[in-house]
């Protein structure tokens, strides 16, 4: 009515509403009437936004590959945008232009000039392999860019989803990866087969150094036991020899002991033989009646007996003699 209008935004919406080309009112979520012909609304768009891309680089080798990702962001300075892009809306909230849309390939553009130099650096198996070094690269060029300064935008993060190659690249190197992975299945069976065919040689070996260990051994305690033997052999012989010369030692002491003997025996007969001769030979020369008569212990048989003895050597001088049985039974008896 009369070019007044009523406008309202929401809290995700940082609003400046200019009059005659000055800022009238500004802020969040603002909800107000204004007179058309003399003024335009800015609305800023608060939350964050994920901004998905998709862009082309040739590697080192001449390669292409495909980079897909996305970069995370929001408008920090709504003012500072507003001077770079125009979010000029209608009466009816909606935006003149669509600066969004160039708003987001200015920062796929920033993010793809932060890859493209590290990229060619690169040959296509490194270039697939490297997304965290992509992401890394886009996230510190976006930050330091003064582009993005100058907007006032704030980089919340950067996800690489895939660096990938063309498909016919793509087969080829799973052909190339597929033919290395059989070879080195191929070589890890070799070396299995290897390392079974080793510890077999070295069983075998352990085994050959067991037997010749034993044999050594064996030997060893052949060689022990006969030394053994021999030892003991000496040691009987050394014995044997030490007992003969001991029995020879006691048969020459006995000899010796026993011609000691002899020759005492002989001197103490001698002797006795000396004594006896000499005790008798006072009464060699005396007559054995004499000495029969000196024999004091000499009995009335013993008397007999010299009796007859004279009688039988003078029997020449006798005739006749008379002996009675009595006498006889005297002589004999004792009584």
């Amino acid at each position: 009515m009369f070019g007044f209008k009523h406008i309202q935004f929401d809290a995700m919406s940082y609003v400046l509403h200019y009059k005659n080309g000055v800022i009238a009112k500004e802020g969040r979520g603002l909800s107000f009437f204004y007179f058309a012909p003399s003024s335009s609304i800015v609305a800023i768009p608060l939350g964050s936004n994920d901004l998905p891309f998709i862009f082309h680089e040739n590697t080192a080798d001449y390669q292409s590959v495909t980079i897909q990702g996305q970069v995370s962001y929001k408008i920090t300075e709504p003012k500072a945008l507003a001077n770079s892009l125009d979010f000029t809306v209608t009466a009816n909230g909606l935006y003149k232009k669509n600066e969004t849309e160039k708003l987001n390939q200015r920062i796929i553009n920033l993010a793809q000039t932060s890859t493209s130099a590290f990229i060619h650096q690169l040959n296509l198996k490194d270039a697939i392999r490297s997304a965290k070094q992509i992401e890394k690269n886009i996230e510190e060029g976006l930050r330091n860019s003064e582009t993005i300064k100058l907007m006032g935008i704030e980089i919340l993060g950067v996800s690489i989803m895939a660096v990938q190659a063309t498909p016919e690249m793509a087969r080829a190197l799973e052909t190339e990866t597929r033919e290395r992975l059989q070879q080195q299945a191929d070589e890890a069976v070799y070396e299995r087969r290897n390392f079974a065919v080793e510890q077999e040689r070295k069983i075998k070996e352990s085994e050959l150094n067991t037997e010749i260990a034993v044999e050594e051994k064996q030997k060893q305690i052949a060689e022990k036991k006969m030394e053994t033997e021999v030892q003991q052999a000496e040691n009987s012989k050394t014995l044997r020899e030490m007992k003969i010369t001991a029995d020879i030692a006691i048969e020459t002491q006995r000899q010796q002991l026993i011609e000691q003997k002899t020759d005492n025996d002989r001197k103490e007969a001698d002797t006795q033989s000396y004594v006896l001769e000499a005790s008798l030979k006072p009464y060699k020369q005396m007559d054995w009646k004499i000495l029969s008569a000196l024999n004091s212990k000499q009995d009335a048989r013993g008397n007999i007996a010299l009796a007859f003895r004279e009688l039988a050597e003078n029997a020449q001088k006798i005739g006749n003699l008379n002996i009675s049985p009595n006498l006889l039974q005297t002589i004999l008896t004792g009584k």
